[in-house]
């Protein structure tokens, strides 16, 4: 049996070994371009892929294909339609990056309540030597104690924020529970743990940002089209919010008009390049559950498999 990896790059620098001992014939891709896909799958039997686009027409072409396994969580990258009609299974990997993406949602709390940007640049440029006492507070400092946390999508993740939230004296509120108008006027911190649907596609806009307290801050670990970016800008340009950390774009990579990377002037947004997944343990634990996905498919007792979402 033949195995095809699309994207490796997107794991970085991590062992693949345990994936590709697993059948007798890899062909392992750091990248691939739309126009490289079908070529590339014709003769496979495994196709890996973390965000190459399987549609319809390249999964018709690829006659022998009958596995899939998403090198992540979601799947929108694979046309599930014709996966079920093709009997093409697909599997996925399931909460391998909870700890890490915890941990960096956290990590953006800090340092928007902290202010740790600016000052790590600050002294870097010399500006603690010029300081006439022993230490600077040229920018505003919040203790996260006492404040309070609103989650929308209290799934795997959203219960790991909170998890670690409430060691800091955070209380949280979740949007299951409540309107949103009301969530979004008591929080002091608003993150988003939701996956992107037709329904939810910038729920945070110019409407929902205004709803908001001016002290409060937005985290967005999840994915870009929940949030209107050009909205966001505006918000953060005229206080109507205190800041936002942003891990995810609508499109990715980031493209160079993408206005929430131009925004350089905005010192209160702080932007990661989707790396809140991407602590080593999380990606060895993704590789393993790759290859758990291969042997449960070869053994006939898929596991991770996506079903109940066709329509």
């Amino acid at each position: 049996m033949k195995g095809v990896i699309l994207d490796a790059n997107s794991l970085g620098d991590i062992d693949l070994e345990p994936i590709v001992s697993s059948l007798d014939n890899w062909e392992v891709f750091g990248t691939t371009k739309p126009g490289e896909i079908a070529d590339r799958i014709v003769d496979a039997d495994v196709v890996l892929s973390n965000k190459v686009f399987l549609g319809n027409e390249v999964l018709n072409s690829a006659q022998k294909l009958k596995f899939i396994s998403v090198m992540a969580t979601g799947i929108n990258n694979i046309d599930l339609h014709a996966a079920q009609k093709l009997d093409i299974k697909v599997s996925n990997a399931i909460a391998y990056a909870t700890p890490s993406v915890a941990q960096h949602t956290i990590n953006l709390m800090l340092n928007l309540s902290t202010n740790l940007v600016e000052y790590v640049s600050d002294t870097r440029k010399g500006q603690w030597q010029k300081s006439d006492v022993f230490c600077r507070l040229d920018h505003p400092i919040i203790e996260m104690s006492g404040k309070k946390l609103g989650i929308i999508g209290y799934g795997e993740l959203g219960k790991a924020v909170a998890t670690i939230a409430k060691a800091f004296g955070i209380e949280i509120l979740l949007a299951r529970d409540m309107p949103l108008p009301q969530l979004l006027g008591s929080v002091d911190y608003l993150s988003l743990h939701c996956p992107l649907t037709q329904n939810n596609a910038y729920m945070i806009n110019k409407q929902t940002l205004a709803e908001m307290k001016p002290s409060a801050f937005l985290i967005n670990t999840a994915r870009g089209g929940l949030v209107n970016s050009a909205d966001l800008i505006e918000a953060l340009e005229n206080g109507i919010i205190a800041g936002a950390a942003i891990d995810v774009l609508e499109v990715e990579p980031a493209i160079n008009n993408e206005v929430l990377i131009k925004a350089t002037h905005l010192k209160n947004l702080l932007v990661t390049p989707h790396n809140a997944w991407g602590a080593i343990e999380s990606r060895k634990r993704l590789v393993i559950q790759m290859r758990e996905n291969i042997d449960a498919y070869l053994a006939g007792k898929p596991i991770r498999q996506v079903t109940g979402i066709y329509s």
